[in-house]
């Protein structure tokens, strides 16, 4: 007991070095996770600008498919049909005549 009590700036120096060891295994530690932190939140904008851009691709997609159904109801309608064949190739009805209109150079 009375060499326990004989020098006691060892046991200082030993709760010193106890410290520094506990310090610097606090500060790798918060260094790995901030790290972590970091690399998580890159990972997470990449997914989030992939995720917009499917979304964005579904919504063509669906619009896509809308117009198409349109045009189907639509082509099932002889009014239609026929209107398309005017426009599109200069067809016309028995007893019509197309007008051309000329334009002057």
């Amino acid at each position: 007991m009375a060499m326990a009590n004989a020098n006691p700036s060892s046991a200082r120096t030993g709760t010193k070095r106890r410290l520094k060891i506990w310090l610097i295994f606090v500060t790798l530690f918060m260094g790995w996770a901030l790290y972590t932190f970091v690399t998580q939140l890159q990972h997470q904008g990449k997914a989030e600008q992939k995720l917009a851009a499917a979304k964005l691709k579904i919504n063509e997609a669906t619009q896509q498919s809308e117009d198409l159904k349109l045009e189907v109801k639509r082509l099932n309608d002889p009014e239609y049909i026929g209107l398309k064949a005017t426009q599109e190739l200069g067809m016309v009805k028995k007893g019509e005549r197309p007008i051309e209109v000329l334009q002057q150079p």
